[in-house]
């Protein structure tokens, strides 16, 4: 596994004022380099002797060549940027699963912030944010200018603390402010419940250091309930997070060694396969959580929910469960993100965020800009259309298997919940309230759509 192994960190996803998935690996120990533009660099060079000689305020060294790094990698891609220390700090926090801001997953959209879906329990969702959103003022500071990094960087800051956020939103006539209170956002990774006898429940909002772990307790304390005739694994709004947590939490559901994902990058380092052995999903660890999944757990019939907000290590793990026809998928499409962020540190401790690789699912599809197609479409809400994906960034990397041999397969209608009832021409009090703001909500129609097909699946193995 070369350098991806010796650095030891590799997530899979994204999100601002919360947590950044990415690669962790150096390639400062590459010998071989490209020649350097010379007559480009002299251009430069011209360039920067006229800031320092001509601009109407003195700008320093380190000022200038910071913001032509931040510039020249921020302009290659929605997820490439340059992480500043104070930046690369709260990204390497953020993996373990608790840091400090809103809890809002974003990308960039001609210049403003667009937020892909808010994190479940966090002051992002309970304050109304909704996927879409377009971000284009941060208190008194227009985020037109700013990159991504930087308005991350201002999003967060000591709990408790205010932000006034300037926010366009679609079908609304005029912006609207909305002031959240910062937290220290504590992310519970797994969650369960035992919806009905005989079925299982599990979300998992982002894939952590701990993720695995409290997959396989949350696995146990389910199946010591009794006999489970069905499991749903909810991936709906997870943003990804590490790499490795996908590939244990596939490696709950799937035989051992088997294949979850694989990537292909120019280096030889972005080349790899991953398996569900513990030498891919363990880290920093001898201790192995899979081997004390239940046996049932590899049997049991399965649904993996999922929608516009799965993103990344999400995608991989319903990628692979669907390709080794472990689970049904159901849902709406995902978000799409199936790019490799490597971090690669620099002096000052600081480091570049650069895309290297696309992911891969164990039949071969690409995830990028395109998603995981469910099984089964049902749609949450008449909105599902409307939400940010990976296909919608600006500079968005493209799908490379896009124009090959193979024909897509028609998609089938989705299954669409009914339209709720007005009164007196206002929205219904529940008109606007997310289901999963409640674990295994009865009013979760997506939910109530899996569990239908497991009772079914049920019906169909008793008759056999």
């Amino acid at each position: 596994m070369g350098n991806w192994k010796k650095a030891g960190l590799i997530t899979a996803g994204f999100v601002g004022g919360a947590a950044v998935s990415l690669a962790l690996t150096v390639f400062a120990d590459k010998d071989v380099r490209t020649g350097l533009p010379i007559e480009e660099l002299r251009t430069f060079a011209e360039v920067f002797n006229a800031i320092k000689q001509g601009y109407v305020e003195p700008v320093d060294d380190k000022t200038l060549i910071n913001n032509a790094i931040s510039g020249m990698v921020a302009n290659l891609d929605p997820h490439s940027a340059y992480l500043d220390a104070d930046a690369y700090k709260e990204l390497q926090v953020g993996t373990q699963g608790e840091f400090g801001g809103l809890g809002i997953e974003v990308g960039m959209e001609d210049g403003l912030v667009k937020v892909v879906s808010p994190i479940e329990d966090t002051p992002a969702d309970r304050g109304g944010i909704k996927s879409g959103d377009l971000i284009f003022k941060l208190d008194d500071t227009l985020v037109k200018g700013l990159t991504l990094t930087d308005a991350v960087k201002r999003m967060r800051g000591k709990p408790k603390t205010p932000i006034k956020l300037g926010i366009i939103r679609k079908g609304e006539s005029k912006p609207i402010e909305i002031t959240l209170i910062r937290e220290v956002i504590k992310v519970q990774s797994v969650k369960s419940k035992l919806v009905e006898p005989g079925f299982g429940y599990l979300r998992i909002t982002s894939f952590q250091e701990n993720t695995v772990p409290a997959l396989v307790k949350h696995l146990n304390d389910l199946y010591k309930q009794g006999p489970l005739k069905g499991l749903v694994l909810d991936l709906r709004n997870d943003p990804g997070g590490l790499l490795n947590g996908a590939v244990g939490v596939s490696a709950a559901f799937l035989p051992e060694k088997t294949l979850v994902t694989s990537t292909d990058g120019r280096t030889e380092d972005a080349k790899h396969q991953f398996f569900t052995t513990p030498e891919d999903y363990l880290r920093g660890t001898r201790d192995d959580p899979i081997r004390d999944v239940p046996a049932e757990a590899r049997k049991t019939p399965m649904v993996v929910l999922v929608n516009g907000g799965s993103a990344s290590a999400a995608e991989i793990v319903a990628g692979a469960l669907q390709d080794h026809k472990r689970a049904i998928v159901l849902g709406s499409p995902t978000f799409g993100k199936g790019s490799v962020q490597t971090v690669m540190p620099l002096p000052g401790k600081t480091a570049i965020k650069l895309t290297t690789a696309r992911y891969y699912t164990p039949s071969g599809r690409s995830i990028q800009a395109k998603g995981i197609v469910p099984d089964i479409l049902v749609e949450e809400s008449a909105n599902d259309d409307q939400r940010l994906r990976e296909a919608n960034l600006d500079r968005h990397l493209a799908n490379d298997k896009d124009g090959a041999a193979t024909k897509e397969q028609p998609k089938p209608q989705a299954i669409k919940p009914a339209a709720k009832p007005k009164n007196g021409g206002k929205d219904d009090g529940d008109e606007n309230e997310s289901p999963l703001r409640e674990l295994a909500s009865k009013k979760d129609f997506v939910l109530n759509q899996a569990l239908n097909l497991l009772k079914g699946l049920q019906i169909m193995q008793t008759r056999q």
